[in-house]
């Protein structure tokens, strides 16, 4: 019988179940997002940004390089998102298998590599000169990184139809939490909350959905280390000074946590190199049938 025959009762449970019966297992999901969002506007106050995140610890001026160090550990974001680009695009996960099983997949992974390689440039951009103006530059394309989780996971979890038409308006949304923020600092009242919401809610997002449905790939595991690597470069970020003094002035908190970043994101690439499906079959409900392997 061929692939796109077969009895649909060799899919795992999730997988058979009609696309009305997937958007009510994602309905806590979306309205546990919806409702942090309500509780950011409705019982907190604007939270502007300090001026103190740009007093970063270490400031050395090495090789002619201002804040060398927080602007060079940005090198390991431009190599893992151009190594991410070109496997999605050129290499062996251009085409569908292994890494990817429908375009949604592929495109949204694109977009998540796209903004860790912009990020590179933004981030170290920005570490030059530290101040507001500058901090757009670096936190616009890691919206892109957030956004692309969050579709890749909706494509790998729940449908893959849908993902397709989300990646572009969520694109646009995490984009614009930047604006918004920029905008508001520029009158006189700056407010985070959107764009801390894109960060947060991306997060869990990613953490609380495979819970919620069976994996389609192998290596689910990886998803939670990754993030983890994440969370551990968020946690030096907070200990920039500790971390500094604790080494001896050789490494800050933040510096390590450009470096972890990027262990974050290679970890995906390479959960994307070793994973595969788990059934041979096409894993998508009737109608949303990508390019699969034959």
């Amino acid at each position: 019988m061929s692939q796109n025959n077969a009895p649909m009762s060799h899919l795992a449970p999730e997988h058979r179940l009609s696309p009305r019966e997937l958007m009510l297992r994602a309905l806590p999901v979306v309205a546990l997002g919806v409702a942090a969002l309500a509780i950011l506007f409705i019982a907190m106050s604007p939270m502007p940004q300090g001026l103190w995140y740009h007093q970063f610890k270490d400031d050395r001026t090495l090789w002619g390089v201002p804040n060398a160090l927080n602007v060079l550990s940005n090198i390991p974001f431009l190599l893992v998102g151009l190594w991410g680009l070109w496997f999605l695009l050129v290499g062996k996960g251009s085409r569908p298998g292994q890494a990817w099983r429908h375009p949604a997949e592929r495109w949204s992974f694109v977009l998540m590599f796209l903004g860790v390689f912009l990020t590179g440039f933004g981030s170290s951009y920005y570490h030059l000169s530290p101040d507001n103006p500058r901090l757009v530059w670096d936190r616009l394309p890691m919206t892109f990184g957030f956004m692309g989780l969050i579709v890749a996971m909706v494509a790998e979890r729940i449908s893959a139809r849908l993902a397709g038409w989300l990646l572009v308006p969520l694109a646009l949304i995490g984009a614009g939490s930047v604006w918004q923020w920029h905008w508001s600092e520029e009158q006189g009242r700056g407010d985070l909350r959107f764009y801390g919401w894109v960060q947060g809610y991306s997060l869990f997002f990613v953490l609380i959905t495979p819970l919620l449905f069976r994996p389609r790939y192998t290596r689910t595991a990886d998803w939670y280390i990754g993030i983890g690597w994440y969370f551990l470069a968020k946690a030096c970020e907070s200990l920039d000074s500790q971390i500094y003094h604790a080494t001896g002035h050789i490494i800050s908190g933040h510096t390590l946590k450009h470096l972890l970043g990027a262990v974050s994101t290679y970890w995906l690439l390479r959960m994307l190199m070793l994973r595969g499906p788990l059934s041979p079959l096409s894993p998508f409900p009737r109608g949303e049938r990508g390019e699969v392997t034959q």
